[in-house]
């Protein structure tokens, strides 16, 4: 079998597969919870005792289908199953979510990334990341203010290795899961101006470190060389 048809087969299995699972979803009724939170948690429930994989199995679908938002499952995970497990559970299916579709956009190229991004989205940030790369992605994880998983997919179109990726999904994407778990937990009240302040401080850092970040790194390995 020659490499274009293996390629071909492979995008198939793929959308047969994202397809089905988004179809299991909506006939099992989840789409239909999103409007609340009582709903979701009672069909994550009807689970039981098998409640906890589905509910890292909905994480992992909220990386790769974007309608499900993450940070709203992980606060009704917080309710069902306590801070910890419901955080080490999002966190997980969201770094091999996260890992998968950077995997699917390596190995499939563009003609499977349009199926989910947008060229209008492709061309705002494809550029950044092969530029500002680890910069870039790295704030972009850590802060709510970017469609990170489709970024997930972009990324996976530069020449950034998968290993390097992992590393940044490990250690930037679970700050606003820990929180959204421990608010959702009551381990944490955060009041609507402390909300403001987060945001605005994050902008803040996120601007300098998009004006300033190549000096700064440059200036890093530049001590680094002399010591």
């Amino acid at each position: 079998m020659n490499p274009r048809m293996k390629q071909a087969l492979l995008w198939l299995l793929t959308i047969a597969l994202l397809g089905g699972s988004v179809y299991a979803l909506y006939a099992t009724g989840f789409f239909q919870t999103l409007h609340s939170k009582e709903a979701m948690e009672a069909y994550i429930a009807s689970y039981s005792p098998w409640s906890h994989l589905m509910y890292f199995v909905i994480q992992l679908m909220s990386v790769i289908v974007a309608p499900i938002p993450s940070n709203i499952t992980a606060l009704v995970g917080s309710m069902m199953f306590g801070f910890w497990p419901s955080f080490l559970l999002t966190w997980g299916a969201v770094v091999l979510g996260s890992v998968i579709v950077f995997l699917l956009a390596r190995v499939l190229g563009q003609k499977f990334v349009h199926q989910f991004v947008s060229e209008k989205v492709s061309g705002k940030y494809l550029g950044i990341i092969e530029r500002k790369r680890d910069v870039f992605l790295f704030l972009a994880f850590l802060f709510p203010f970017f469609p990170d998983d489709l970024l997930c997919i972009l990324a996976g179109l530069t020449d950034l290795s998968w290993k390097r990726f992992l590393v940044l999904c490990l250690v930037a994407r679970p700050w606003g899961l820990l929180v959204a778990c421990a608010v959702g937990s009551s381990a944490l009240i955060i009041p609507p101006w402390g909300m403001v302040l987060i945001g605005l401080v994050g902008l803040a850092v996120f601007l300098l470190a998009m004006r300033y970040g190549d000096q700064v790194e440059a200036a890093i390995l530049q001590r680094m060389k002399k010591d």
